[in-house]
């Protein structure tokens, strides 16, 4: 996936750049945090599937690691999913924009939120401490997530969509949730 990125990024760079690129690249950038955090809280958090096939995959995705937040093989998410997912953003926004060079600023901007994710991610879950005070954070309300509540925090890149939608609460106003390590019993 970082190979992708950077074939993507070095095209960017020797092309004649329009003055939009910028603007398209801040677009994908906001995109993958809308993505994020809809899919975490719409698609992650759904109620159990009673299909077997459903609840293997999201148990995958997922519910397996609510309950070992800190298992390295279920941190990350599977390639299978991730790239069909980006790829799948990029081929709507080349539909919309029609342009070849629009739509590779944009997905510059996807693939960059996508690792920022993936290493914010990481950083939450390993024995590390942040160096700035925004970094704590972060990681703070990822494990307010995974320890006290799942339904608040959803966001693991930035804060920026909990605070539209409403789920970035003071931890000392949420109450604990008996489910937050076991997404199944919902």
């Amino acid at each position: 996936m970082f190979g992708v990125f950077l074939i993507v990024l070095g095209f960017l760079l020797t092309t004649t750049l329009s003055p939009l690129v910028p603007v398209f690249i801040v677009i994908g950038i906001v995109s993958y945090m809308f993505s994020e955090y809809l899919t975490h809280r719409f698609l992650f958090h759904i109620k159990t599937p009673k299909n077997p096939y459903l609840l293997k995959l999201i148990k995958r995705l997922h519910y397996d690691h609510h309950k070992m937040p800190n298992d390295l093989k279920l941190l990350f998410l599977p390639i299978w999913y991730s790239f069909p997912n980006l790829l799948l953003l990029c081929l709507i926004f080349y539909w919309a924009s029609g342009s070849l060079l629009f739509t590779l600023s944009f997905s510059t901007g996807l693939l960059a939120m996508f690792f920022v994710y993936e290493w914010k991610h990481y950083i939450a879950h390993r024995p590390f401490k942040p160096k700035t005070r925004f970094a704590q954070w972060i990681k703070k309300t990822h494990v307010l997530h995974h320890y006290k509540n799942e339904n608040y925090w959803y966001g693991v890149s930035t804060p920026f969509v909990d605070v539209l939608f409403g789920t970035l609460k003071d931890e000392k106003n949420v109450q604990m949730s008996q489910t937050a390590k076991d997404l199944e019993q919902r």
